[in-house]
């Protein structure tokens, strides 16, 4: 299956039966009512398809509590896949049926592999500064591997601190014009990033670009969606509440591909 320059693909992968067992790392468990993860989850998947997004399911992984977190396993860079090992060893099997989904749609795909770890939900692309969350599932390894794969396709990485959050992106994400958004409390040091504007609610720091100035995000964030809308965004809104108590977000549920892919065998 091709991806043309007019598709836009996203990956994603069902919750399983064992969600109640997902990780956390930074809050107090709290159980899920699985049968409202699966509609949460069915909302999310269709609301990018009716904004025009393919949807491509990965094979469901169901000894893998977390695999629903699809974003963790593989991230973009352009038309460039790149495999990730997570920093959670339970996670690792995980990432198999997400190369070979992305195999099936014509990338070749660049591995990061142990002892380097890295998840994709530490890795926030803004043009081509490539920040990278340093302290929680993602290793120094793993950045230098990451910055081996992409520096040479013109991409600068850049180490985050994080010490407050489970990934860099459960603490922020980036508009369309480069402005990273985030809640405050949650990030190390502001002062990484070129411009930032602080949300008022933890849920709003999450946004995933959607195109036309669409922004998905989630429900738990009307202070924060008014906010955008006031900066001429359109906030399209979700109910991931069950997600978010395993520390999940509106990123983590999908990988965008937004570029056509290109071949590749070397490996860096």
């Amino acid at each position: 299956m091709d991806v043309t320059q007019e598709q836009q693909t996203a990956l994603v992968r069902r919750p399983g039966p064992k969600l109640n067992s997902g990780l956390v790392t930074h809050i107090e468990r709290q159980p899920i009512d699985l049968d409202a993860a699966l509609d949460q989850w069915q909302n999310y998947v269709d609301t990018l398809q009716v904004h025009g997004w393919n949807i491509v399911e990965v094979e469901p992984a169901d000894d893998c509590p977390d695999a629903v977190f699809i974003e963790d396993a593989a991230l973009m860079y352009g038309s460039t896949a790149i495999s990730c090992n997570p920093g959670a060893t339970s996670r690792r099997p995980e990432v198999d049926g997400v190369v070979a989904a992305l195999t099936d749609l014509g990338y070749g795909v660049e591995p990061i592999s142990a002892p380097a770890t890295l998840d994709g939900g530490d890795v926030l692309k803004v043009g081509s500064n490539i920040y990278v969350g340093l302290g929680g599932r993602t290793s120094v390894a793993g950045f230098d591997a990451l910055a081996r794969i992409i520096e040479p396709l013109g991409a600068t990485a850049i180490a985050v601190p994080i010490t407050k959050v489970l990934h860099l992106k459960s603490a922020v994400t980036a508009l369309p014009d480069g402005t990273v958004i985030g809640f405050e409390p949650l990030v190390d040091d502001t002062s990484v990033f070129g411009k930032f504007v602080a949300m008022p609610e933890e849920s709003g720091a999450h946004v995933v670009l959607m195109g036309d100035d669409k922004l998905l995000m989630s429900a738990n964030a009307p202070r924060s969606a008014d906010l955008l809308a006031q900066m001429g965004y359109e906030p399209v809104l979700v109910d991931i509440g069950e997600f978010e108590k395993l520390e999940g977000c509106v990123t983590c549920l999908s990988i965008r591909l937004r570029d056509r892919p290109r071949l590749t065998t070397e490996r860096k």
